[in-house]
């Protein structure tokens, strides 16, 4: 039987139940005043689906409130199919093609794609590495920023990304970097690794000053050859995922704004770090999707929106 068969999918009680029991583990909590004990489901036969009331403030309220649901007419059950969908998509899935199989229109589907995005962001800012563990850190250009783009020489005109790699958790994290300068570059490795880290990078030299921070700086000479460092290590995991990074951003969106990059970067980063090599398999994975919806709300217009 397929996982799209499943019963939330379809039907639209059952869909506000799957998500209740998930963002409400501990019971229904009211958004309005943070009760718990005097809240109760209405069930009258015109009261809409999903809809509680609490009886400490007297306000109504649905498991939508504060989400990324919040404010939308799109029923949940789509949702859920929406969110399944780009979970387990590898390199993505476009706006025209979840118009297609949703029903939705395509501004809609653009929008929902955003929001999914936003649950995405990974919102534990922890340290990368420590206790001698191995990061990876690279870059790499994609895509172009458009006014830049007709008089730029070389890479000029290309938007930058430095990824982390942690090796012991397997977990990405993508950060934009406008200047790509050494400075910038150091910045982000001091903000998102620990001192007690491997760091392993190429030989750019922007990686010098700040790997003499690190308890050991390893080295890859990629430009006479070699893709191991003398000690072993590599940069080949985060190398596989830029990979897929590119791919996606090419083959399936195509096109992304400087505006919106970071949003693309934690779709890519929440797909590899919760991905089938560690474990995790789709539906899995959109249940931890679904635990980011919280306090994550868009609220700008669709005008002008592309894939």
């Amino acid at each position: 039987m397929s996982n799209l068969s499943a019963a939330h999918f379809h039907d639209e009680e059952k869909a506000y139940e799957y998500v209740e029991a998930r963002l409400w583990a501990q019971g229904a909590v009211c958004p309005h005043c943070g009760a718990m004990d005097r809240v109760g489901k209405l069930n009258g036969k015109t009261t809409r689906i999903g809809l509680w009331k609490c009886y400490e403030c007297r306000k109504p309220f649905t498991v939508k409130i504060g989400t990324i649901f919040e404010d939308s007419k799109v029923p949940m059950r789509l949702w859920l199919q929406a969110m399944y969908l780009i979970a387990g998509s590898k390199k993505g899935i476009s706006s025209n093609q979840l118009h297609r199989v949703l029903g939705v229109t395509l501004k809609t589907a653009w929008f929902m794609s955003h929001r999914i995005r936003e649950a995405m962001r990974d919102t534990d800012m922890g340290l990368f590495g420590g206790d001698g563990g191995e990061v990876q850190a690279d870059e790499t250009y994609i895509g172009r920023i458009e006014e830049k783009a007709p008089k730029a020489r070389g890479a000029a005109h290309k938007m930058r990304v430095v990824s982390l790699l942690d090796k012991r958790t397997g977990k990405t994290r993508s950060i934009y970097a406008p200047g790509m300068v050494a400075n910038e570059i150091s910045s982000i490795v001091r903000e998102n690794v620990s001192r007690e880290s491997i760091l392993v990078t190429d030989e750019v030299r922007a990686y010098r000053k700040v790997g003499k921070e690190m308890i050991e700086h390893r080295t890859v000479f990629h430009g006479v050859g070699n893709y191991l460092s003398p000690q072993g290590s590599s940069t080949n995991a985060l190398e596989g995922y830029f990979s897929i990074f590119k791919r996606g951003m090419r083959g399936v969106y195509q096109f992304c704004s400087e505006k919106h990059l970071h949003r693309y970067l934690a779709e890519f980063d929440f797909r590899y770090s919760n991905r089938a090599a560690l474990g995790v398999e789709d539906t899995e994975r959109a249940d931890r999707l679904l635990s980011g919806v919280i306090g994550k709300r868009l609220t700008y217009e669709t005008t002008g929106a592309r894939a």
